[in-house]
C-alpha cells in the first residue's frame, strides 16, 4: 500500500514537473514578415520583448542555410511585460509590430545591417 501511495506521488509529481517544463518552453512566438516575397520568421521572447529574425538563404552545393538576424538597436530585452508580435497587412513590409500586451504600446521591428532593429515604443 505505501509503496502504490508512493508511486502514485512520484508520478504526479514527474507530471507537475512535466508541465511547468512545457510552460516554459512556451516562452517565444514566432510570426512571418508580411512581404509576400520574404521568407523572414521574427521572434519575440513573450517576457522581454526580445526580438529577433531568421530566414532561408541560398548557398552553392547545399540544401540552403538558415540565416539569423539577433537583436540590436531597441530590440533587445524590454522592461518586463506579455509581448506579442502583430504583422500588418502590407504585402511590401518587411517588419513587423513588437507589442506590449500590458501597456498597448508598440514599436516596428526590422532587419537593418545584418541585425534586427526597433523603433522605440509608442502609444
Amino acid at each position: 500500500m505505501l509503496k502504490s501511495l508512493l508511486r502514485m506521488g512520484l508520478g504526479v509529481g514527474f507530471s507537475a514537473l512535466g508541465a511547468a517544463g512545457a510552460l516554459a518552453v512556451a516562452n517565444f512566438e514566432f510570426m512571418a514578415a508580411p512581404q509576400t516575397d520574404l521568407n523572414r520568421v521574427y521572434r519575440v521572447d513573450k517576457s522581454t520583448g526580445e526580438v529577433a529574425a531568421c530566414q532561408y538563404g541560398l548557398k552553392e552545393g547545399t540544401v540552403g542555410v538558415t540565416l539569423c538576424y539577433p537583436p540590436g538597436d531597441g530590440a533587445g530585452a524590454q522592461s518586463p511585460s506579455e509581448y506579442g508580435l502583430v504583422s500588418s497587412r502590407h504585402e511590401r513590409e518587411a517588419g513587423i509590430f513588437r507589442v506590449d500586451l500590458r501597456t498597448g504600446a508598440m514599436s516596428i521591428c526590422y532587419v537593418l545591417s545584418e541585425m534586427v532593429v526597433c523603433t522605440p515604443q509608442g502609444k
